[in-house]
């Protein structure tokens, strides 16, 4: 397990990266409690498939810079739900149509919501 600082340092430049790809709807739930091998998931929104292919294409470039490796990636090639995993962070990229037809948000209730931190954006970004 990575430390706490480390996972929301992860999260905070996911957050940030799906934003910068116009990633909507940013929910960071602590999952600890009832995963011991994963901290945070983070749900993300994208309005086609091409943009949830970009979001998560944008994550994970971003958190390998940062030096995160990649656990496992599924759903890319169908860009309805891509699922990232980080090990102590797992991203979950969704259509939004895909986001309300499964209902994470639903089914990890329970898990306490995080706060999903960006970096303030300057008029004409």
């Amino acid at each position: 397990m990575q430390s706490p600082e480390n996972t929301r340092e992860m999260l905070r430049i996911a957050a940030e990266a799906a934003d910068a790809k116009g990633g909507e709807d940013l929910v960071a739930l602590d999952v600890s409690e009832p995963l011991p091998l994963v901290d945070v998931f983070l749900l993300v929104s994208g309005s086609s498939e091409r943009n949830v292919a970009a979001i998560a294409d944008e994550i994970e470039d971003r958190l390998h810079e940062a030096g995160h490796r990649r656990v496992r990636r599924e759903g890319r090639s169908e860009a309805r739900w891509v699922l990232l995993d980080f090990g102590d962070l797992i991203v979950h990229v969704f259509h939004a149509e895909e986001r309300v037809y499964y209902g994470l948000e639903r089914l990890w209730k329970d898990c306490p919501v995080l706060p999903v931190e960006l970096a303030e954006k300057v008029a004409g970004e």
